[in-house]
């Protein structure tokens, strides 16, 4: 249990580090809402149907959110450490999500429930620039993800991919990375060999 705890703590830490100072009492209230739940990999955190609950800080692992259109799987984020992931839509409209998460890795998250971090934040202005920070991160990412899909060439895609994301290149399947850049496996393979040349130029 000591272990837990000292582990929220470190959690907390990072988090006020990341996104807003916080006093000690501040710490405390934030480490209060912190669930730890663990995932093998291909365990499903959050499924077709459920409602989002839980904002979730990934502290170790990788996850990737996916939905199904047509029968086919289309990958629409993946986290590594020190990421956050929800459902942003089904965790404020409280319905079901159409979207899955699924751990890649053996995976180590915090959950942070939306009631119970809400609570805290009703007492504490740096609990809601926290939370208010983790919002935008996560609207910010999904409109840099759209606009790269809209405006950018498949070899740009893949290369600010690997600027933005270099753990996540390394350790995703490919698969899911030509999927997660709309492109096929056979494209990927084409642009990370022109990638390679390019940097040996």
């Amino acid at each position: 249990m000591n272990n837990i705890a000292l582990t929220k703590r470190d959690i907390a830490r990072e988090l006020a580090r990341r996104y807003s100072t916080m006093t000690h009492d501040e710490l405390d209230m934030l480490e209060s809402v912190l669930v730890p739940m663990k995932f093998q990999k291909g365990e499903i955190i959050l499924g077709v149907g459920d409602v989002c609950t839980n904002i979730y800080w990934i502290q170790k692992g990788l996850v990737r959110q996916f939905y199904y259109k047509n029968g086919k799987e289309l990958t629409e984020h993946m986290a590594v450490e020190n990421s956050i992931v929800m459902s942003i839509e089904s965790l404020f409209k409280e319905e079901p999500t159409r979207l899955q998460i699924m751990a890649l890795e053996p995976t180590i998250i915090y959950a942070m429930p939306r009631a119970a971090l809400e609570q805290v934040a009703m007492k504490s202005v740096n609990i809601q620039i926290l939370y208010r920070k983790i919002l935008e991160e996560s609207l910010i990412q999904s409109q840099v993800h759209a606009d790269m899909l809209r405006f950018e060439t498949a070899q740009d895609r893949y290369t600010k991919l690997v600027k933005r994301q270099p753990q996540l290149v390394l350790r995703a399947p490919l698969v899911y990375i030509a999927n997660y850049l709309q492109m096929t496996p056979e494209t990927l393979s084409r642009v990370r060999t022109a990638a390679l040349l390019e940097s040996r130029q």
